[in-house]
């Protein structure tokens, strides 16, 4: 089986074949760097570190291009509201976002371009736009004529004459549906200079300069959130192919993470920061959460669920130690189960591809169990691999640190464990084994597997 991706433009699956041979290309719109990062502006940049690493088991070459805008009239207003530079606004953010992509074990993006450092290539496409009469200058403005591109609404499927664009209206505009390449200079903001006067870019315009700049006029995957289709999405395509580039080939959009329904975002007031979530969970729990359901899945925030993914990721990471400990050090680059191939490629079916990895859980605990080591090191091998595809291997350096700090339900846990294990200790010193074992027995209905060792008993979460 190939990998087939669901494309957004074709409303359905379509095998994945690359612009250029033993290469994979995907641009994803990231962070308008505005504020901290919660929960629901990192989901983008997970699922597509998941897909980055799937790609780079069939290519040697993979470029992934995340960019960052740090120009937009809401980083403007509110590095005004807070009295503060709006360079500095946004550059401080941008580092809080990397740091973000960084704790919840993303790998670098080949480039993270900024759109105030390409400037000269926006005003090239413009001229482009310009001279084939895609666009058009007014009054210090230059916009997009939507009129002149008889493909657009194609990706959104919406029709253009029912579309709004979200935008203020402005005098120079020949067509309400046109949109916004470049905003004329207004006094006190930052500004460039261009043949049609000085202004800043609007935002569509960055992504497509960016994106051809480092992926050439025609590359493979343009990824985002599913709120990025429309206007954002679609009128990126419908410039870049406007100018001649036949821009993205397959279109992917993630879905929200939400709070009782709603969409998280800044303008309702729940947002949960990634600082804070890291409080209370461990980052490669926090990870687990965000990448154990589909990609096109909602999620509905819950701390019950995220306690959920929590404990499941802790009986993977419990096996594994377990079986170190008894086997020694374990290969990262164990056999994929079939299983988990099969749902990866298709359209990275994470839940399932993490069904098989509960599976191979169960059966390599029976295996430790039952001395076999031989079965116990092919087994863990294997779970090493899957996770390591997920970015969630539990015996990665990348989780060295995680694996020492313990989150507000582990450290809960310990305590109550340790206490039980205290009174099974006490009660074996006095001879009352009928207690120690039925503490045991209690342990292990709860999910809790004692071991005793020449160091003293261990437990760890066995796989229900």
């Amino acid at each position: 089986m190939t990998l087939h991706l669901h494309d957004t433009l074709s409303r359905g699956l379509r095998e994945f074949h690359p612009v250029r041979s033993g290469t994979a290309s995907i641009y994803v719109c990231g962070a308008t760097v505005q504020g901290v990062p919660h929960i629901g502006h990192v989901r983008s940049g997970l699922n597509f570190d998941v897909l980055r690493r799937w790609l780079g088991r069939d290519y040697a070459d993979v470029r992934l291009v995340r960019n960052v805008t740090d120009i937009d009239d809401k980083i403007l207003t509110k590095a005004a509201a807070a009295g503060r530079p709006w360079w500095e606004w946004a550059a401080t953010h941008e580092r809080a976002f990397e740091e973000a992509y960084l704790a919840l074990g993303c790998l670098p993006p080949s480039i993270a371009p900024r759109a105030t450092g390409h400037v000269p290539q926006m005003v090239e496409l413009m001229r482009r736009l310009i001279d084939g009469e895609h666009a058009y200058a007014a009054a210090g403005d230059v916009y997009f004529a939507v009129g002149s591109f008889a493909d657009y609404g194609a990706l959104s499927g919406q029709r253009p004459e029912e579309m709004q664009q979200g935008e203020s209206a402005a005098d120079g505009k020949r067509d309400p549906r046109d949109f916004t390449l470049w905003k004329g200079a207004r006094p006190g903001e930052p500004s460039w200079a261009t043949p049609w006067g000085r202004g800043r870019p609007g935002w569509h315009l960055e992504c497509s300069a960016m994106a051809t700049t480092y992926l050439g006029g025609e590359f493979d995957i343009h990824g985002g959130g599913i709120d990025l289709v429309f206007p954002h999405h679609e009128n990126e395509r419908a410039q870049s192919n406007a100018a001649g580039d036949g821009f993205s080939r397959y279109w992917l959009h993630n879905a929200w993470v939400t709070m009782a329904g709603e969409k998280m975002s800044k303008s309702l007031g729940n947002v949960l920061s990634i600082e804070a979530l890291l409080t209370t969970v461990r980052a490669p729990e926090l990870r687990y959460y965000l990448v154990g359901p589909h990609y096109r899945s909602t999620i509905d925030y819950s701390p019950g669920a995220v306690a959920e993914a929590a404990t499941a990721y802790q009986r993977i990471e419990g096996f594994l130690r377990r079986a170190q400990q008894r086997i020694g050090e374990i290969p990262a680059n164990g056999e994929l189960a079939a299983e988990f191939v099969a749902a990866m490629d298709a359209d990275l079916a994470t839940p399932a591809a993490l069904g098989v990895v509960h599976t191979a859980v169960r059966e390599g605990n029976t295996a430790l169990d039952a001395g076999n080591e031989a079965l116990t090191r092919t087994t863990a091998a294997g779970i090493r691999a899957m996770t390591g595809i997920l970015g969630l291997d539990p015996l990665s350096p990348e989780w060295a640190d995680s694996s020492t700090v313990d989150s507000g339900l582990t450290t809960a846990l310990d305590v109550l464990v340790g206490r039980l294990l205290e009174a099974r200790q006490r009660a074996r010193a006095e001879r009352d084994f009928a207690a120690a074992d039925a503490l045991r027995d209690d342990l292990l209905a709860a999910g809790v597997a004692v071991e005793d060792t020449p160091d003293g008993p261990q437990w760890t979460l066995k796989e229900s």
